[in-house]
């Protein structure tokens, strides 16, 4: 049985750090709506609140029961968490004289167990309108600040510990937020810090041997870090059992078709590799528009996909490479997310081939899935590899996808990501690659004058892509990978570089 600390959401941006964190400390949590019923199980050691952009006296904001819980596993309310717990116990709670936001320091009240080891004066992050005017009978005050009456508390009225912080300990800027973190999982909840890769790959290996037993499972593979450790997990579970499919839409990078297919040999795994560039490519003449773009590749890589799997007999699961981030982001706080990205993974085959679904990743970020890769033994050369769009370069290249384009995108990113690789960048950046403008501008060539293309390169650096910061690669880096690539790559004779974040911009062009 994994112990496990249960989130439940109430649409803060920070609810992932709170799980990141807990992560980090060898326990595992789960992020779950805040209106969704939960029965308490033997493996559930605590609940944490997370804040919100709702008001406690907003009518419309989520107000679940905080009681049923409270008497059965310890619980911290943090921000709109707290807010309600003490609005629910008889406290009031109202708007701020003044929104604070940013940086305070604790005046320290009673520093007993989830406050034992945290400094006086201690630099928490706040972000709230409404504050805890007055505490309910049965509360005692913890914390305050020089701005509001109320920072911590600890509830004595449940037969379980309960806490709740008007701050966010998740962010940087909560100085000691994470030893407050972990004061709550392993000391009061008592968490014994166990979820390690080597206990998730055992634990998830039996999993799928339970599950799929002597079943037949197809599953399409894309040379990335997700669907190659998925594949390596199954195949462990069932050997053979697992048919994979790489499929070469035309719009992977140089040589990346030949070099995967040849990668998967080394691992083992029953790959059937198949050259589709044509199709695709035919599909893509010109069209220009983004998610006309993204809805063909999509489109025509489940039609083919499809094809191949109907060649094989008695099939009953479809793996998939999905990770965690992919599962939040289609799941609101009130239920199923309206927008969902039109190329995560490949949404719409289970329904289509009237297959089960198979996921041994799905309760992971991206950072625990390339250690559960490590773990596996699975080379550095797909554990370290960028993530890379599911629609490749066909949304790389701004404007209508030719051949002619492709070959100089693959060339000019070949240049660009062996430089990055050849002078230790690469795992400085979370990711990176080169885009094609449908812009062409004057330029100079020994003695001609030359009308040609413009690519820009793009690199960031992020945990987990929801957000990214511009990579600031070093000038003589830049300078070399201009040069070479306009000095190599026929057709392009100027590049410039994207110093975009994300927010408010995205980590790919389309």
């Amino acid at each position: 049985m994994t112990e496990k600390i249960l989130i439940l959401d109430f649409g803060s941006q920070y609810t992932q750090l709170i799980a990141r964190a807990i992560r980090e400390l060898n326990v595992y949590c789960e992020i779950v709506p805040c209106l969704k019923p939960i029965e308490i199980t033997p493996d559930i050691k605590g609940i944490i609140l997370s804040g919100s952009p709702f008001s406690v006296n907003d009518p419309n904001a989520p107000k679940p029961d905080i009681s049923q819980w409270s008497n059965q596993v310890p619980v911290l309310g943090v921000c709109y968490g707290a807010q309600l717990i003490a609005q629910q116990n008889g406290g009031l709670v109202a708007k701020s004289n003044s929104r604070e936001y940013g940086r305070a320091h604790l005046v320290m009240e009673n520093q007993e167990c989830f406050l034992s080891n945290i400094s006086e004066g201690s630099q928490v992050w706040m972000s709230h309108s409404d504050s805890i005017k007055e505490l309910p009978e049965g509360f005692t005050l913890l914390a305050k600040t020089n701005s509001i009456p109320v920072a911590a508390y600890r509830v004595d009225k449940y037969a379980q510990p309960v806490y709740g912080i008007q701050f966010h300990p998740e962010v940087t800027h909560s100085t000691e937020g994470r030893k407050m973190i972990k004061n709550f999982v392993v000391d009061v909840c008592k968490c014994s810090q166990s979820w390690t890769s080597a206990a998730y790959v055992e634990e998830t290996i039996a999993n799928l041997k339970a599950q799929l037993g002597d079943s037949k499972v197809v599953m399409a593979l894309s040379g990335g870090v997700d669907s190659t450790v998925a594949a390596t997990l199954i195949h462990r579970a069932i050997g053979d059992k697992l048919y994979c499919i790489f499929v070469d839409n035309g719009l992977l990078r140089k040589n990346e078709y030949e070099d995967v297919l040849e990668s998967y040999k080394v691992l083992g795994l029953n790959v059937k590799g198949i050259d589709a560039k044509d199709r695709f490519y035919s599909k893509l003449d010109g069209v220009s528009d983004p998610e006309g773009k993204r809805k063909i590749i999509g489109g025509l890589f489940i039609d083919i996909f499809q094809e191949e799997a109907h060649h094989l007999e008695d099939v009953s699961f479809l793996g998939q490479g999905t990770i965690y981030p992919d599962v939040i982001e289609s799941v609101s706080v009130n239920g199923p997310s309206v927008t969902i990205k039109s190329h995560h993974n490949v949404g719409g085959l289970p329904e289509k081939m009237n297959l089960k679904l198979v996921e041994p990743l799905r309760f992971l970020f991206k950072d625990e899935v390339r250690r559960v890769g490590k773990e596996l033994g699975i080379q550095a050369s797909f554990l370290e590899r960028h993530p890379f769009p599911g629609p490749g370069l066909g949304i790389r290249i701004l404007g209508a996808v030719t051949p002619e384009k492709v070959q100089m995108l693959q060339d000019a990113d070949d240049i660009y990501v062996k430089l990055l690789k050849s002078t230790g960048e690469y795992n400085n950046v979370w990711q990176a690659g080169t885009i094609l403008l449908p812009v062409q501008s004057v330029g100079v060539m020994g003695d001609e004058r030359t009308y040609e293309f413009t690519v820009a390169l793009r690199a960031v650096t992020s945990v987990d892509g929801m957000t990214a910061d511009w990579a600031h690669l070093p000038y003589d880096f830049l300078a070399k990978v201009s040069n070479d690539i306009i000095n190599n790559v026929r057709g392009i004779n100027r590049v410039v570089y994207d110093i975009s974040s994300k927010p408010p911009a995205t980590i790919e062009w389309e």
